[in-house]
């Protein structure tokens, strides 16, 4: 999705970011196969029937939006160069970037019950998390997403791509919203 739309190959802080993003995801992989084959299980399972139909809404919006934010940055940095991005907001976007895998493998490390979808997970004993990165932050892993996906577009050098960047953003804060009233609801104690 960002070769493509930039009709090349050479583009060095679009290799940069693959490197870091699956380097990032390997490490996460081998970690949770390892420490946490459960939670690995449940990351893999894109959609269940316990979705919420506004969850699923959610998900299928994102989805769109994560595709247009790789196309409108490959479009704009790596083709056309519609805009422009100095080294130093592409360093502190890599930086950031890094920053937020952190923190999201400090998440998964201590909420073994991270779906994808909004749910509580009864049949596993599913509890509020108040340790790690959740002694700070109700929900640490949106904030880490938040991130990821505001500087994804500054590191790789497009303007652009914060237009579908925000947006996401935009869908997170609404889904925040929406699990914490269901979480409210159907988790005791949170």
């Amino acid at each position: 999705m960002l070769f493509g739309p930039a009709n090349t190959l050479n583009w060095i802080a679009a290799w940069i970011y693959i490197i870091i993003y699956l380097g990032f995801g390997i490490i996460l992989v081998l970690w949770m196969r390892k420490n946490n084959p459960g939670l690995l299980k449940e990351r893999m399972t894109i959609l269940k029937s316990s979705a919420k139909g506004w969850d699923e809404i959610i998900i299928f919006l994102a989805t769109i939006l994560f595709i247009a934010l790789f196309l409108i940055i490959g479009f704009d940095a790596g083709r056309y160069h519609w805009s422009y991005a100095p080294i130093i907001l592409k360093t502190i976007g890599f930086i950031s970037i890094i920053s937020s895998f952190i923190l999201i493998f400090l998440v998964m490390k201590e909420n073994t019950y991270l779906s994808r979808i909004v749910e509580v997970q009864k049949e596993r004993g599913h509890s509020v998390i108040t340790t790690g990165p959740y002694k700070y932050v109700r929900h640490p892993m949106y904030v880490g997403v938040i991130i990821m996906f505001f500087f994804t577009p500054l590191a790789l050098g497009s303007i652009y791509g914060l237009i579908p960047a925000l947006l996401l953003i935009v869908l997170i804060v609404i889904r925040t919203y929406k699990e914490d009233r269901m979480l409210h609801r159907e988790l005791q104690g949170y």
